[in-house]
């Protein structure tokens, strides 16, 4: 089945929301971009519950970019599910938050998360990050293969 790449966008902030948009768009990356504004958003979308019911689970993003301070269920609770669950646990996790704390940054390795980047304050710092991190992951990565077998 075609996989048309997806990025899913688990963030709370509108503004870094709106940012993250347009950095990807002017840098081209034109895949389509799932936002979840909470965890709990993010989980449905994953495991295809709630608003995401009957979502064809064969279809997983590409990468997920995820911020750890959300309200409802946080970032590493939701890195925590997708890592324990059979359909998502190899799905690259970039851990994309303003928090600086050493404690986070461990407990998100510790997880499994794939890479942790700190948000900079300054646009045209955050605004590479963000370009880097859609080559990295959506033209020079090799996305593990298909789980089959799954429902």
């Amino acid at each position: 089945m075609n996989n048309p790449k997806t990025i899913l966008l688990v963030e709370d902030n509108p503004d870094d929301v709106a940012l993250t948009l347009r950095v990807l768009k002017k840098h081209n990356v034109a895949n389509e971009v799932v936002e979840a504004h909470d965890g709990v958003e993010a989980l449905d979308y994953l495991f295809g519950t709630g608003a995401h019911a009957g979502r064809d689970l064969r279809q997983q993003p590409q990468v997920i970019l995820l911020d750890l301070k959300l309200p409802k269920v946080d970032g590493l609770e939701v890195l925590r599910r997708v890592r324990n669950d059979p359909r998502t646990r190899l799905l690259p996790v970039v851990i994309l938050t303003s928090s600086n704390e050493e404690k986070d940054r461990a407990n998100s390795y510790a997880l499994g998360a794939n890479s942790y980047i700190r948000k900079p304050v300054d646009f045209d710092r955050f605004a590479e990050s963000v370009r880097q991190l859609g080559l990295y992951w959506l033209l020079l990565n090799e996305p593990p293969p298909a789980i089959t077998g799954m429902p």
